[in-house]
């Protein structure tokens, strides 16, 4: 019996067919999995592994590699600070320290009402927009704490909305 729902097996069965090799669909799965359950809980890491004819360690560490893949369960709204070097240089410190104060969290802690993580990654691959934060697959670039504030309300917004 299968973690995942109907439509989530139909979606890896579908990226499946489009590659010769079915380890190259490892990190799309994966990206799946994680949106249908919020985690990669064991269960999942081993399903997928068989799906794509990999071990399950061999799948921890594509997870491990991936800063946007999770093996603990994350807010609604998984804020992920870049402060690498680019974005250090810019006032990504300051946009971290700024998020964490904003948020009451740290690095890979969840807000007690569940809305919001915090996680401070290496690079979100945003260099020349520096400093830069991602939110879920939502990029947010050229930061001040002013424009972070703008955005995490939005975010409450949306979440109160739901």
């Amino acid at each position: 019996m299968s973690v995942f729902s109907q439509a989530t097996q139909e979606r890896f069965q579908t990226l499946l067919s489009h590659y010769p090799v079915k380890r190259s669909a490892l990190v799309p799965m994966l990206l799946f999995a994680q949106d249908e359950l919020g985690y990669l809980p064991p269960e999942a890491i081993r399903e997928v592994g068989e799906l794509v004819g990999a071990s399950e360690l061999a799948v921890r560490e594509v997870i491990g590699y991936y800063s946007m893949l999770r093996l603990e369960p994350a807010g609604k709204y998984h804020v992920q600070v870049c402060t690498n070097i680019s974005c250090m240089l810019r006032g990504g410190d300051d946009i971290y320290r700024h998020c964490k104060e904003r948020l009451g969290i740290g690095h890979k802690e969840v807000a007690a009402d569940g809305v919001f993580s915090l996680e401070e990654v290496e690079c979100i691959g945003a260099c020349s927009w520096a400093p830069a934060l991602q939110v879920n697959y939502d990029f947010h670039q050229e930061l001040t704490p002013e424009k972070v504030d703008e955005i995490l309300r939005d975010y409450r917004k949306k979440a109160a909305a739901r």
